[in-house]
């Protein structure tokens, strides 16, 4: 367990030398029990970004000293081993969410801020510049720019064009501007000194802009409730032609995903044999035909385009948790071979690139590794470890994960993933049942720290991918369509019962947790199933699923919501958690931020009463200025510590 390498040197030394060698706590082959805070605590690194140069190499690193908790962002320089520090935060005033680069010199640091517009609780996005030859932190939206809105924009961090050939300039979109302010209206923003032009003003229904190559603002998608088209016009402001038009959630849609070179030449995603994969259109051809250039077999594509300027074509597409690429170019697939030769137990994924292609960063992860970044030269053929995502949770000491099938009562097939503790060879084992939130999202056999604390604490862990999980195609989404606490809700207890057939739970020890959707689904299922459930753990949860629907009038996307979820309130009300408090009858844990602004904390209080209302065995735990994704390490930390207790006290391991 060798962790030797450091990447960082300066007076936090101590706090962010991240990759010094690491006591051993016990061989291989012995469980380890592992403190909370291992598991508990942010990342120690991410969002690893490397400048157009390579020179640098930019990273958000967890911040954890005894008079200051939070977050910080790291500028290292490659070859002075120096770093500098623009930004600080607690992740409760605002959490940082990404990081890229503008220039050599200029660093953009984007943040999410909890705030209230009009009585309504919402986040708000803004985006800063670091100059590193400055030393300079600022806004990039200058005061003198919003004077020119009718109102303040909630998104000021919306880049759509980096203009990589010119170093001053970025494009960007924003509503509240000109005559039609509730679309949005592409702008010209000056780096240096502030300024700002429009470029395309706002089209009625258009809420998004595509430029292409050459820099113009070239598509737009529209929107009117339900019903999308996809528009294209010669260059900025002229008059535009449709596409495409389609109704959402329908097989026939089809989306806008960048230029290639030739600004005819348009990048689409769309669905082939009932998968979405990549396909171009020539603009030009009147039929728009469809040329694939990119699938899967029987999973989606997804993510977005990577352009080669070197090559200057695409070359492949980023997706997944950590933007992934993935190739279709001869040449940088043979890059991807040579590294899975070099790191052969671990999935290993380019993320990024230099300008000239010359350096790049490798992800590198697996189920039992939580990751390990990586700087790579094509020329001096090199690959250095320059950071570890958890430097605390050593892959020998993680619990392997298998993926595993089962038939839902319908006879439709779910994948799942089931982890065992490290070396469990008997049968009937404690379980967490562990449904993904979402509810269009999806599991996978990758590093997932819920997952490997609860089996570092000896259960046994099942996640499954219930119908209406993202990435199995078109039917299989299209079947979770107004289906929450239906079928959706069976297919998590089909695979429980799967796994007491298989011999794995012990059917008197399993327990069902879970965060927003799935904190839902671990409610309902202890609601309507009896005696298959020992206890309940949301995070986050639903409760109220006619609430979650009639919070988003106030939103563009509302119809889109009740098309998704549905629109009979009193059938979503009917299966929701909180209208069957009085059907419970195993403990239930409940954990809320105070500031979530994706499930209100309502939910959870409202679940409380309603359990207490009939004197069941609920605990509730609320998260001071807590958000939906436990941004704060003190918020994960209280979270684990209630889990832990609670799961000592209702579902004992020995």
């Amino acid at each position: 367990m060798k962790r030797t390498l450091a990447l960082f040197s300066s007076a936090f030394a101590l706090l962010l030398a991240l990759l010094v060698a690491q006591p051993s706590f016990a061989t291989p082959s012995t469980p380890q029990l592992l403190p909370v805070e291992a598991f508990a605590s942010i990342p120690d690194v991410t969002n690893v970004t490397l400048s157009p140069d390579g020179k640098n190499i930019a990273t958000v690193v967890r911040l954890d000293l005894d008079t200051q908790k939070g977050s910080l962002v790291n500028i290292y320089n490659v070859a002075s081993g120096k770093s500098v520090y623009p930004v600080q935060t607690d992740n409760q005033k605002f959490t940082i969410t990404g990081l890229s680069w503008a220039s050599n010199d200029i660093l953009f640091i984007y943040a999410k801020f909890p705030a209230i517009r009009y009585g309504t609780p919402t986040n708000e996005w803004r985006l800063f510049k670091y100059s590193i030859s400055e030393n300079e932190l600022s806004s990039v939206i200058k005061p003198m720019v919003l004077k020119r809105f009718k109102w303040v924009p909630q998104i000021q961090s919306d880049i759509i064009d980096m203009l990589k050939d010119d170093d001053d300039h970025i494009l960007m979109q924003f509503t509240g501007l000109g005559s039609k302010p509730e679309n949005e209206t592409v702008m010209k923003i000056n780096l240096t000194d502030g300024r700002s032009s429009a470029v395309q003003y706002a089209v009625k229904n258009v809420i998004d802009w595509t430029t292409d190559k050459q820099h113009r603002v070239r598509v737009g998608i529209f929107q009117d409730d339900t019903h999308y088209k996809i528009i294209e016009q010669a260059d900025n402001n002229e008059s535009y032609r449709t596409l495409w038009e389609f109704e959402a959630f329908a097989e026939d849609q089809v989306w806008p995903m960048g230029f290639g070179e030739d600004p005819n030449i348009l990048y689409i995603q769309a669905y082939h044999e009932g998968y979405k994969a990549i396909f171009k259109v020539n603009l030009t051809d009147p039929k728009l035909t469809k040329e694939l250039v990119f699938k899967r077999d029987n999973l989606d594509v997804t993510g977005g385009l990577i352009y080669s300027k070197v090559k200057q074509q695409i070359v492949g597409v980023s997706d997944g948790a950590d933007s992934e690429y993935t190739f279709w170019d001869e040449e940088y697939i043979a890059l991807i071979n040579g590294l899975n030769q070099v790191l052969p137990d671990t999935r290993n994924f380019i993320t990024q690139y230099s300008e000239d292609e010359r350096s790049y960063i490798v992800f590198s992860t697996s189920a039992t590794d939580s990751g390990t970044y990586y700087l790579g030269n094509r020329d001096a053929k090199t690959l250095i470890p320059i950071a570890y995502r958890y430097k605390n949770l050593f892959p020998e000491l993680m619990a392997s994960t298998e993926s595993i099938n089962y038939k839902a009562r319908d006879g439709l097939n779910i994948e799942g993933f089931l982890t065992k503790p490290k070396n469990a060879l008997k049968t009937k084992l404690p379980t967490i049942v562990f449904p993904h939130g979402g509810p269009i999202s999806f599991d996978n056999n990758s590093f997932d720290y819920w997952t490997q604390y609860f089996a570092n604490r000896g259960y046994a862990v099942l996640r499954m991918n219930f119908r209406g999980s993202d990435g199995y195609g078109y039917d299989f989404m299209k079947a979770g369509i107004k289906n929450w606490g239906l079928e959706m809700q069976t297919d998590v207890e089909d695979g429980t019962r799967w796994l007491i057939e298989q011999g794995v739970a012990d059917p008197k020890r399993i327990c069902i947790a879970g965060a927003s959707y799935g904190g839902y689904a671990a409610l309902m299922a202890v609601a309507t199933t009896q005696d298959l459930f020992q206890c309940a753990i949301s995070f986050g949860g639903v409760m109220d699923v006619e609430d979650l629907v009639k919070s988003h009038r106030r939103y563009r996307n509302f119809e889109i919501v009740k098309q998704q979820i549905g629109d009979d309130y009193d059938a979503l009300y009917a299966r929701s958690p909180v209208s069957k408090a009085k059907d419970i009858n195993v403990p239930v844990l409940l954990i809320h931020g105070e500031t979530d602004r994706v499930v209100d904390v309502e939910h959870s209080e409202d679940m409380f009463d309603a359990l207490t209302k009939y004197n069941k065995n609920v605990q509730f735990v609320e998260l001071e200025d807590g958000d939906h994704y436990l941004s704060d390490n003190a918020d994960r930390l209280k979270t684990f510590y209630a889990i832990e207790a609670f799961l000592q006290k209702h579902l004992p391991v020995n």
